[in-house]
């Protein structure tokens, strides 16, 4: 099981908790994770990812142990902690402003 953490807009939208758990099938990557996020709870399309292209939304960031992975190739394998259950993958919605 990975376990992904989402932030409070996206659990509001989902109807879940602060974690969620999901089975990928396959090498765990950004994108085989985000596949099986969405697979599960279709109504996350096109929120965390753009449902066209496929690439990350400019204000959405992925953490993992302590790691920014934002800007790492989405095919590329996650941490074995992440992989393993042992530590989430975060999704965290960044701000901007002045």
């Amino acid at each position: 099981m990975i376990r992904v953490v989402l932030p409070y807009h996206l659990r509001t939208l989902a109807h879940v908790g602060r974690e969620v758990e999901i089975n990928v099938d396959g090498p765990v990557t950004q994108i085989s994770v985000l596949d099986a996020l969405e697979a599960q709870y279709p109504m996350l399309r096109g929120t965390i990812r753009d449902q066209a292209t496929r690439q990350r939304r400019a204000f959405i960031r992925f953490f993992a142990n302590g790691q920014d992975l934002s800007h790492e190739p989405g095919d590329a394998p996650l941490p074995d902690e992440v992989a393993l259950g042992a530590e989430p993958l975060l999704v965290v919605g960044a701000m901007a402003g002045g």
